[in-house]
């Protein structure tokens, strides 16, 4: 694929946000990570938190990890955690207690954050957790690789009490030497044990670990055979990603007498590393991304046919409606309505991608009067949600003809980022 990878700055709504986005081809925007300049996102962190109470009817606890943040916290996750004071000798957990916990999801509308102590630590090719401990590849690559490389970790990582920790080998690593990809889990592997040494140490509610910027997160979520190019304005950025591609610093820039910048190097052969700085267009004006913002904040989207979709995120879930508008069909009309439903199925998969809408989805196609075409549209919609790196299921379709979906909520939706 083709997709080009572009990170900038843009002013929205008089707040500056570094903006991390995916693009196709054509240059429609495919998926996008705004991050404020300031007071950005605690997703990922990991906190010294004190346990404010356990309420056992939700089977649940309330964990501070700050002075006024209160998160919940599933109790469910408490084996293997990591505390640095306990106030009772009994396993269960208790008010005053504190432990190790990672924010696993932002607060979303009138929601806490929610905080686990199962704690992952992710590279470019494997995840190391502290809570499942159990060895995994995973399940989108084939299956010799997946095997290869299971074998690889049983190998290197026997099921003993020395072994604190579970692995995830990712979808990166299909192409990667089994040296290469040992090398990084001996770093995650380092780095957990100086966390867990230091934590002890430590006062409530410290910080001990804070995630990585949105943008680089993002992008190593990616899969590299996605991508074409990465493309940024900002010099330290670009210089950021060179070194996490391997490039050094010395090649920064070209030698003789006077020193140039280099802003362009291929890395693994099909990837370009590009920094951008043309005065004249800015980035963001080369690829319309404030118009792409301002376009996924709309309720509604046009669609080639003419037909188009209604949008409508309300508390509980998110309704979308699908619209002949401009597309008549004098004959045939099933056909064409079988024809702009699969042409919607596509877009919504990219929309619930491109505003990370999460939660329960509801989704009223133009109604079909044969089987054989609705189970057509379901294995269209089942393929194009598939793409989708966050997991999203296609649940069924009910005896009213709407289509169910549910698409796991781990960040705001970019409504709420924006609004």
């Amino acid at each position: 694929m083709n997709n080009r990878y572009v990170i900038t700055t843009e002013e929205i709504k008089g707040q500056e946000y570094l903006i991390s986005a995916l693009y196709d081809e054509q240059k429609k925007m495919i998926e996008v990570t705004p991050e404020k300049k300031e007071g950005g996102s605690v997703l990922g962190n990991i906190y010294i938190g004190r346990v404010e109470k356990v309420v056992k009817n939700l089977n649940a606890a309330f964990i501070k990890i700050s002075s006024v943040q209160s998160c919940y916290y599933s109790l469910e996750n408490c084996q293997n955690a990591i505390f640095t004071r306990k106030l009772s000798v009994k396993k269960e957990l208790a008010a005053g207690d504190e432990l190790l916990v990672q924010v696993t999801k932002e607060a979303i509308k009138t929601k806490d954050p929610v905080v686990s102590s199962n704690l992952t630590f992710a590279g470019t090719y494997a995840v190391l957790t502290t809570g499942n401990r159990k060895l995994s590849v995973s399940s989108k690559l084939d299956g010799e690789t997946r095997k290869r490389l299971k074998h690889m970790l049983e190998q290197n990582f026997p099921e003993t009490k020395e072994r604190k920790f579970g692995l995830i080998i990712r979808t990166n690593a299909k192409s990667v030497s089994g040296e290469n990809i040992l090398e990084e889990i001996r770093r995650l592997e380092q780095f957990y044990g100086r966390l867990s040494e230091t934590a002890v140490n430590r006062t409530c509610y410290s910080c001990l670990y804070r995630e990585e910027p949105l943008w680089k997160k993002h992008l190593k979520g990616l899969r590299e055979e996605d991508l074409a190019q990465i493309v940024t304005d900002d010099r330290e950025i670009f210089e950021e990603i060179c070194g996490y591609c391997g490039i050094g610093e010395e090649e920064f820039y070209t030698g003789g007498s006077v020193k140039t910048r280099v802003c362009r190097f291929r890395v693994k052969e099909r990837l370009a590393l590009c920094y951008y700085e043309d005065k004249a267009l800015s980035l963001s004006s080369l690829y319309s991304m404030k118009s792409a913002l301002e376009e996924a904040l709309r309720e509604r989207v046009w669609l080639k046919s003419g037909a188009y979709l209604i949008i409508e995120p309300t508390e509980t879930l998110t309704v979308i409606d699908v619209n002949t508008g401009k597309n008549v069909a004098k004959k045939e009309v099933q056909e064409n309505f079988l024809k702009v439903n699969k042409e919607a199925a596509e877009e919504i998969a990219r929309q619930l991608r491109l505003r990370n809408i999460s939660g329960m989805i509801l989704v009223d196609f133009m109604n079909l009067t044969s089987k054989k075409a609705e189970e057509e549209l379901l294995n269209t919609f089942r393929s194009a949600l598939k793409k989708d790196p966050v997991p999203t299921q296609l649940v069924d379709m009910t005896k009213l003809g709407l289509v169910e979906v549910t698409r796991k909520k781990i960040r705001k939706s970019l409504r709420e980022i924006l609004k």
